[in-house]
């Protein structure tokens, strides 16, 4: 990849491949996603390229914020998530130590 500042070029399809990896009724942060993709301190990055995500496959729904936290442009992942099992906590996050995915993890 490019060099210490990538560009939402460099990354795209890197994070568009590992979003679309993310197994049913789990999530990925913005920062574990930066990490995977090599850019380890770029999760603002790969939130901007989740908001031009294009394609309607694209699980996005499946990436929240390091505290659980929803996409606040994003009115439909709470119900997308809750249609594969994930349930928010009473403050509307998504409790990452139950969902988080793991990469170890057995995949249905």
């Amino acid at each position: 990849m490019g060099g210490t500042h990538p560009t939402a070029g460099e990354l795209r399809d890197v994070v568009y491949d590992i979003v679309s990896n993310i197994p049913y009724g789990r999530v990925l942060t913005y920062g574990a996603i930066a990490f995977l993709a090599g850019y380890p301190n770029h999760s603002r990055l790969v939130g901007r390229i989740m908001r031009e995500a294009p394609d309607k496959e694209l699980p996005c729904h499946r990436v929240v914020s390091s505290s659980g936290r929803l996409a606040p442009h994003f009115p439909t992942q709470a119900d997308l998530l809750a249609k594969e099992g994930v349930r928010l906590s009473p403050s509307g996050k998504v409790p990452l130590r139950k969902y988080i995915w793991h990469l170890d993890d057995p995949v249905a």
